[in-house]
C-alpha cells in the first residue's frame, strides 16, 4: 500500500472537482440555470471546447493524486517507502512512454540529436548514437518509417472499430422512421450534440495514435536532459488549471465583497475602495509577484524542514504565486461589479427593500448578489485563459514557478536558448504552443459562450 502525499495544490484541483460537481446537481435542479446552460451548449464550438478542457483537467487531476510508492521489504519487517514523490499519471503514463535519454532527440528520432564519443573498433569516435528508450526494432530511418506507418494504421483501424460501435449503439437507441436511411437517422441522433461528437471522435483518435506510439518514440522528441516532450506539456496542464483556478477563487471574495460594498454603501465606502483598487491597478503586479516570489524562496531556503522535498518546495512556491495573482488581480472585477450594483440600487425592488427596513447584508446577498452572477461568472471564465497566459510571461522572466515544476512558461523560457542554437531544437516551444492554443482557445471560446447565454445585453434569444 502507497503512502499517500497531499500537496496543498492536490487540494485546488480536488476542490474543483467538488464545486463543478456541485454546480452540475444545482443546476439539474434549477430549470432557469439550466434553460441558460443549454444555450452555452446549444452550439458545437463550445461543445467541442468543453470536451477538451474537460480531458485536459482530467489529466491534471490525475497528476494530484500524489503518493511514495512501498519498497519490497522482507516479511515482519515495518513498510518501507521510496523517498520520491510520484503522481497517478506518472506510475501510470510516465511508466508506459518511451525511456528517458541521454539529450536532446527530435521528434520519432532513433539517434541522438548531437554527436558523442565513442569506442569503434577500439578507437574513440564521435557518433549520433542510437536512442535507448525507443523501439529495438527501428534500427534505422527506414524501419522507422515502416513501424510508424504499420502502428499508425492499427491505431486508425482501431479507431474506426470504435466509431462504427458508437454509431450502432447510437442507430440501435434511436427510434427508426419509415423510409429513413441509417447515415439520415444517425444525423438525426446527433443532431444538437455535432461538437461533443466530434471533439470526442477527434481526442479518441489521439489517443490510440499516442497508444500505439509513444510507447515506441518520442513523438515531440526529448528535452536537455532527456526528458520525453510531450510528457512534459501533458504535466503542465495541472499547473495551468491550478494557477488559473487558485488565482480565480482567491480573487472572487475581493472583488464580490469590495465591488458590492462600494455601489450599494456610496459615500465614504465607495472612496476608500476606489482609493484601494486605484492603488493597486497603479502598481504593476509583475513587481508584486517577483518580490513575493524572492520571499518565498528566502523562507523555503531559511526552513528546509517545512519543505524537505523539490517537489514540496516548488508545490508551495507554485500556490503562493497563484494566491498573489488573485490578491493583486480583482480590481477590474471589482469596478464592473460596483457599476452593476450602482445600477441595481436604484431600482424599485432594492428601494421597496429598504423601505420595509430589510438590513442592508440582506439586500445584498439576496438581491444584489443574484442579479450580479453572470457578471462574476463570465469574468472569471474568462480571466482563467489570462492567468495561464501571464504564468507563461512570469516563468519567461525568471519570477514564476519553480523550474522543478513542470508549466508551459517554463517550456517556453528553456527554449528560450535553444531557438538561438545551430541546428535549432524547435519542438520544445512547439509542444508549449500546441497545448497553450489549445487549452486558452478552448477557454476564450467556452468563454464567450458562456458571456452569450448570461449576459442579458449579448442574448438575442435565438440560441445561435
Amino acid at each position: 500500500m502507497p503512502l499517500f502525499v497531499f500537496l496543498p495544490t492536490d487540494a485546488v484541483m480536488w476542490l474543483i472537482t467538488a464545486v463543478l460537481i456541485a454546480s452540475f446537481i444545482y443546476v439539474r435542479r434549477s430549470p432557469r440555470t439550466r434553460e441558460k446552460w443549454s444555450r452555452v451548449f446549444s452550439r458545437p464550438i463550445p461543445q467541442a471546447s468543453c470536451v477538451i478542457l474537460l480531458v485536459f483537467f482530467v489529466l491534471g487531476l490525475a497528476d494530484s493524486i500524489h503518493f511514495r510508492p512501498q519498497l519490497a521489504s522482507a516479511p515482519g519487517e515495518s513498510p518501507a517507502y521510496s523517498a520520491s514523490t510520484v503522481s497517478l499519471l506518472d506510475s501510470t503514463v510516465g511508466n508506459w512512454i518511451a525511456g528517458r535519454e541521454r539529450s536532446y532527440s527530435s521528434p520519432f528520432a532513433i539517434t541522438e540529436f548531437d554527436k558523442t564519443s565513442a569506442l569503434v573498433d577500439g578507437k574513440p569516435v564521435r557518433i549520433f548514437a542510437h536512442l535507448k528508450g525507443i523501439t529495438p526494432d527501428a534500427k534505422t530511418a527506414s524501419d522507422r518509417n515502416r513501424d510508424v506507418a504499420r502502428r499508425a494504421l492499427a491505431a486508425l483501424s482501431v479507431w474506426a472499430l470504435v466509431s462504427a460501435a458508437a454509431a450502432a449503439l447510437i442507430l440501435s437507441r434511436t427510434p427508426a422512421v419509415p423510409g429513413e436511411k441509417r447515415s439520415a437517422r444517425l444525423r438525426r441522433a446527433i443532431r444538437g450534440r455535432g461538437g461533443f461528437a466530434a471533439a470526442a471522435s477527434g481526442l479518441i483518435l489521439a489517443a490510440l495514435l499516442l497508444l500505439f506510439l509513444w510507447s515506441a518514440y518520442h513523438p515531440f522528441g526529448t528535452d536537455k536532459t532527456g526528458n520525453d516532450v510531450l510528457y512534459q506539456a501533458v504535466k503542465s496542464l495541472r499547473t495551468a488549471f491550478v494557477l488559473g483556478s487558485l488565482s480565480t477563487i482567491t480573487m472572487l471574495p475581493f472583488a464580490v465583497f469590495f465591488g458590492i460594498a462600494a455601489g450599494f454603501f456610496r459615500g465614504w465606502v465607495d472612496d476608500v475602495v476606489q482609493y484601494l483598487y486605484t492603488t493597486i491597478s497603479s502598481i504593476p503586479s509583475v513587481l508584486l509577484i517577483a518580490a513575493t516570489a524572492l520571499m518565498i524562496q528566502v523562507f523555503i531556503d531559511q526552513h528546509p524542514l517545512l519543505l524537505p522535498t523539490s517537489l514540496e518546495r516548488g508545490d508551495a512556491k507554485l500556490f503562493f504565486i497563484a494566491a498573489i495573482i488573485g490578491v493583486t488581480g480583482w480590481a477590474s472585477l471589482a469596478r464592473l461589479l460596483r457599476a452593476e450594483t450602482m445600477k441595481l440600487s436604484g431600482l424599485d425592488f432594492i428601494t421597496a427593500a429598504r423601505a420595509c427596513g430589510t438590513p442592508s447584508g440582506v439586500i445584498m446577498r439576496r438581491h444584489i448578489l443574484p442579479n450580479v452572477l453572470h457578471i462574476i461568472l463570465i469574468v472569471s471564465v474568462i480571466g482563467f485563459s489570462d492567468i495561464v497566459l501571464y504564468e507563461a510571461v512570469l516563468s519567461y522572466i525568471g519570477v514564476g514557478v519553480d523550474p522543478s515544476m513542470n508549466s508551459f512558461g517554463s517550456m517556453i523560457n528553456a527554449a528560450r536558448n535553444e531557438m538561438s542554437r545551430t541546428p535549432t531544437v524547435w519542438w520544445n516551444l512547439f509542444a508549449a504552443f500546441i497545448f497553450m492554443v489549445a487549452v486558452v482557445l478552448s477557454a476564450n471560446l467556452f468563454a464567450s459562450a458562456v458571456r452569450d447565454a448570461f449576459d442579458p445585453r449579448s442574448y438575442s434569444g435565438s440560441g445561435k
